[in-house]
């Protein structure tokens, strides 16, 4: 399966880009699934997106939680959460 990731804020600065697009090993259904095979990346990666780090996701511009799942096709965005003043 298919998807696009996009990173935005600080995300997109430590991974050194904005969006990619990533063919999913076949194991891989839920948005919790995907964290964790993005944590397996290492680096920035596995520091960013660690437990108890904060940090949103949204599949096709609809907030989502680790249960969420995914299709072929699906736009994945990970953001820090926003806070206003």
């Amino acid at each position: 399966m298919q998807i696009t990731l996009l990173y935005f804020a600080r995300l997109r600065e430590q991974f050194g880009t904005g969006s990619e697009t990533v063919t999913l090993p076949d194991t891989i259904k839920t948005v919790g699934e995907l964290v964790v095979w993005l944590r397996v990346r290492g680096g920035n990666w596995a520091t960013e997106l660690a437990e108890g780090r904060a940090f949103r996701l949204a599949v096709n511009q609809d907030m989502a939680d680790a249960g969420t799942a995914l299709q072929a096709g699906d736009e994945v965005a990970i953001f820090p959460p926003v806070t206003g003043g």
